[in-house]
């Protein structure tokens, strides 16, 4: 289990970039929401593949592709609120919001993540 959460960890810094990446560019045509909105669901889909293959090392399967999105509506809807709070609550700017809101949910897209990729024996 140290390891998953290791390179879960790891898959999650990797594909905390490459959101991050899409929604800046996202945000030169698009309002910050839905920047936020195309960028985490395209990460999402790399995140699947990453996981799969290094932090559970399991086969992808459609079943597992189909629910995974189950792993990250926590993380969806704390980091969209998130960043709603820090740019039209609080002011703070839309380039760095998305990372702060994001921090919060971690823990509980790890604890799903590995149910819904895990046979229910390991999980």
């Amino acid at each position: 289990m140290k390891r998953q959460i290791l390179t879960f960890a790891a898959v999650g810094v990797i594909n905390t970039a490459v959101y991050y990446c899409l929604y800046l560019f996202f945000l030169i045509w698009l309002p910050y929401l839905a920047a936020h909105v195309l960028a985490f669901a395209l990460s999402m889909v790399g995140s699947f593949f990453l996981n799969a293959r290094f932090t559970y090392r399991t086969r992808p399967t459609w079943r597992k592709f189909l629910l995974f999105p189950l792993t990250n509506v926590t993380n969806f809807l704390i980091t969209t609120a998130g960043v709603y709070v820090i740019v039209d609550v609080l002011h703070a700017g839309s380039r760095f919001a998305p990372l702060l809101a994001s921090a919060t949910a971690i823990p509980v897209t790890f604890v799903v993540s590995r149910w819904v990729m895990l046979p229910r024996s390991l999980a």
